[in-house]
């Protein structure tokens, strides 16, 4: 496993190394006591999430709060995504920045979201299964989220507005304005 640090705070990209032959590959998607090692980070992950989705859908930016406030390690199983984290943690010298990685099932990259981020993806490929960690439970009271399209945060999701697919849920959310003036 080799980390890298992205110009957010505690947010990572991981390369687990593929072992390949004639017959296919095998990779080590996690090992608890690697991931701490490399980054200083001891997360107990408690459930695993997976979902498929066509091109364009775009899931996001969503996160929980408080005690609930989720970290993530996020992947691709088939096809291709944009995937996006933005920092909202108060105080963080990264606060409103955000980080966008292609997650890719022929990259077997992964990406690390700590708890505090907003995080969101939108499909690149014809399909895609995204797959992902968390180290708490969801609490549907707690959830917050972000426009996808906030103007203060000018996130280029790689594809035109009519192309993406939203929630009817993802298409109230608030803005990032709105989100600091509650911190």
């Amino acid at each position: 496993m080799r980390i890298e640090q992205t110009p957010l705070k505690d947010c990572f990209i991981i390369h687990e190394k593929v072992h390949g032959d004639a017959r296919g590959y095998f990779i080590e998607t996690f090992n608890q006591r690697d991931f701490t090692a490399a980054s200083g980070l001891d997360i107990q992950f408690v459930q695993d999430n997976q979902s498929r989705s066509s091109k364009g859908v775009l899931r996001g930016l969503h996160m929980q709060r408080g005690s609930s406030a989720q970290a993530k390690l996020v992947r691709v199983l088939a096809g291709s995504v944009l995937d996006v984290a933005v920092d909202l943690r108060k105080g963080s010298p990264s606060f409103g920045q955000h980080f966008t990685i292609e997650l890719t099932a022929e990259n077997h990259k992964q990406f690390f979201v700590p708890a505090g981020f907003a995080h969101g993806f939108v499909v690149l490929s014809e399909s895609a299964t995204f797959f992902y960690k968390v180290d708490k439970f969801y609490e549907p009271g707690n959830e917050v989220g972000i426009m996808y399209n906030d103007t203060d945060l000018k996130i280029d999701w790689k594809l035109a507005d009519n192309e993406l697919i939203l929630s009817d849920k993802d298409k109230v959310l608030g803005s990032f304005a709105e989100y600091a003036a509650s911190l």
